[in-house]
């Protein structure tokens, strides 16, 4: 296949957790990727990692910042002459009760999980259009779709970044451009890592059916599926990919105990 030929995407908080996983992904099935993300220093050695200098280009940007993004997407365009799958990883978080949370803070947290999506798509949809279209990922939170503590301004950000899907789904489906999100559960990146306490891990454990924290390649399949042909007739949804987390009520641990005990 010509390099003309091969399909190009732009993973944004790529240079590790999800968003690496997802550039892996791509790249393991032929793809082109921009790399982009606020770490500098991380991205450069994510870059070098990944030895592939012909596939992969990287991009130091701050999604909140619109002119960084469109320069940004003027040098992927520049580079690889195309763009067919967008997946807007980039997100911060902090952990604080609502009545501690600064203005500064929230204010933060919805300009890069909301705003920066946004402007990623205002600046990938014409690349795509003119290529005759293409996909768009959002990565929302299973904590857009519960509420729990300390997430006041996390929780808020991706869920409202879940109506933005429906609402760039909805308008961009003449352009041949499909949205849709995914909605990690707990996921063991280095992140979760560093804040969950054992505590916290096992309280998690035992309100998941499948008893487990996902591993970051298990939501780069569903990234990946969501960005390819195979999902052709998929818009505006969201996919929670959280061994059924948001399934689940109470009682798991009381049937578990049930079950060994029968």
């Amino acid at each position: 296949m010509s390099a003309e030929m091969q399909k190009v995407a732009l993973v944004t908080g790529a240079a590790r957790g999800i968003g690496l996983a997802a550039t892996k992904r791509f790249l393991a099935d032929g793809w082109r990727v921009g790399l982009l993300d606020i770490d500098g220093e991380t991205l450069r050695a994510t870059f070098d990692a990944l030895a592939a200098p012909d596939a992969t280009l990287p991009l130091h940007c701050d999604v909140a910042e619109p002119a960084q993004v469109s320069k940004a997407f003027a040098a992927l365009a520049s580079r690889f002459g195309r763009l067919d799958a967008l997946v807007n990883n980039a997100g911060v978080a902090i952990f604080k009760p609502v009545l501690e949370t600064t203005p500064e803070e929230w204010a933060r947290v919805l300009a890069v999980n909301l705003t920066g999506p946004f402007l990623c798509v205002q600046a990938a949809a014409p690349i795509m259009r003119d290529n005759g279209g293409g996909s768009i990922v959002n990565i929302t939170s299973i904590s857009g779709l519960r509420a729990s503590t300390l997430r006041v301004a996390y929780g808020t950000s991706k869920a409202a970044l879940a109506h933005l899907t429906k609402q760039q789904a909805v308008e961009l489906a003449s352009l041949g451009i499909r949205v849709n999100a995914v909605a990690p559960g707990p996921v063991d990146t280095a992140m979760a890592k560093a804040v969950h306490t054992p505590a916290i891990r096992a309280d998690y454990h035992d309100a998941i059916p499948l008893n487990r924290y996902g591993l970051e390649e298990e939501l780069a399949e569903a990234i990946f599926f969501l960005c390819g042909e195979r999902a052709s007739y998929i818009t505006g949804q969201t996919i929670a990919v959280d061994g059924g987390f948001d399934a689940a009520g109470i009682g798991l641990p009381t049937l578990r105990g049930e079950r060994r005990n029968g």
